[in-house]
């Protein structure tokens, strides 16, 4: 059972409705067809545009695109779908914080007029091209060039890993590309590239561990042409654009890792008060009935650092390494639940229709995606003064 603003001092009303209807939604639209998508490595796309409609995807926008939520109401609507399938949670984690969130908040009113209703109604998803092949965790060996030919930027270059950049309505990837500088002092700016221009091509999808329905590509640029007006923000400015960008989404990270310990909590007590081993249920022996305990006590506390973070972000207050400090407890959080609960379920939890099975399975990426575990305490240790590298 997900909480409620009688247990949480940083929920309203307002919070409660929310979770209620996309629990609600969840609970009709995706768990019924969720393992099979995740069988049959399939993105439903009617149920993303569903999402649309609900008004998921324009939750924290102002208007006349968003309806002027707050982010910690995002991160409650990712919590509730990753309660149920993180590959639906990460394709509304992405879509907002990463295709439309970098155009909301650097891009001139030009470019929102043109993108951001689609993207806010959930008719439109957009891609966030920072990660290449040899530019994960080290974002500023970034590879990719652009360069200023008359009106028109010329891309040249490849990302990996890139979610919602291939699906039949992404409309939009965000890219990030050298545009000038020393090899030692690149100048990175963000250009957005519209889907389906020549010399943009997406690579065939990924074969995944998890995240099956989620849409994951390659993404290769060859004399890719764009408008000038193509840039995001100022030129140079890209690198520290998308670093904003990933401290907001780290949080929603966190949130969907929420999600996820949530479920192992809600399955694991039902199959140990309903599971009976030696005439008795096996939640009245101590190893299963502590280790549920234990889930349950990183539950609370990774809830209370997201919706802290949350907190922070809707209120303009430095909030950098609260982001770092929720992602990497909560995700290394539901990965240790993840793993209990496929441990209460025993053989169960090693079948693939068991939903613990494809929750252990989806969970490990998110110690990775969005910036690592290592990452997070690196931002965390210089925060406090240590000088680490």
């Amino acid at each position: 059972m997900s909480t409620s603003s009688a247990t949480s001092p940083f929920l309203t009303a307002e919070h409660d409705g929310l979770r209620e209807m996309v629990a609600d939604f969840a609970a009709k639209r995706i768990e019924p067809a969720a393992e099979e998508w995740d069988r049959e490595h399939t993105f439903p796309v009617d149920v993303v545009l569903e999402m649309g409609e609900l008004g998921l995807f324009g939750i924290p926008f102002p208007e006349p695109y968003g309806f002027g939520g707050d982010f910690l109401s995002l991160c409650i609507a990712i919590e509730e779908l990753g309660r149920v399938d993180q590959s639906m949670a990460i394709t509304l984690e992405a879509g907002v914080g990463l295709g439309a969130n970098p155009i909301a908040k650097f891009g001139n009113e030009e470019q929102r007029e043109r993108w951001l209703p689609d993207l806010c109604a959930g008719k439109a998803l957009g891609g966030f091209g920072l990660t290449e092949p040899d530019a994960g965790s080290d974002a500023g060996g970034t590879r990719t060039t652009a360069r200023l030919e008359g009106d028109e930027w010329v891309i040249n270059g490849e990302k990996a890993f890139i979610t919602n950049s291939g699906t039949p309505i992404t409309s939009l990837v965000t890219v990030t590309a050298r545009t000038g500088g020393e090899q030692s002092a690149p100048e990175i700016s963000a250009i957005i590239v519209p889907a389906g221009t020549p010399g943009f091509e997406v690579q065939p999808p990924y074969r995944k561990m998890g995240w099956h329905a989620s849409d994951t590509h390659g993404l290769t640029f060859t004399d890719c042409r764009v408008p000038a007006g193509n840039l995001l923000g100022s030129r140079g400015r890209g690198f520290a654009q998308f670093l904003e960008i990933l401290d907001e989404g780290r949080v929603a990270i966190a949130a969907l890792a929420v999600g996820v310990i949530q479920r192992c909590v809600d399955d694991s007590t039902v199959y140990a008060n309903e599971r009976t081993t030696f005439g008795r249920p096996i939640g009245a022996n101590q190893a299963v009935a502590f280790r549920i305990a234990d889930m349950q006590v990183s539950l609370d506390a990774a809830r209370h650092l997201v919706y802290h973070a949350a907190w922070l972000v809707d209120r303009g207050q430095p909030f950098k390494r609260e982001a770092a400090v929720a992602k990497l407890f909560a995700t290394e959080a539901a990965i240790s639940a993840t793993r209990s609960a496929t441990q209460v379920f025993g053989g169960y939890g090693f079948i693939d229709e068991t939903p613990v099975s494809r929750h252990y399975r989806d969970a490990k990426i998110l110690e990775i995606g969005e910036g690592t575990s290592e990452v997070q305490r690196m931002v965390i240790a210089r925060d406090l003064g240590i000088p680490v590298r």
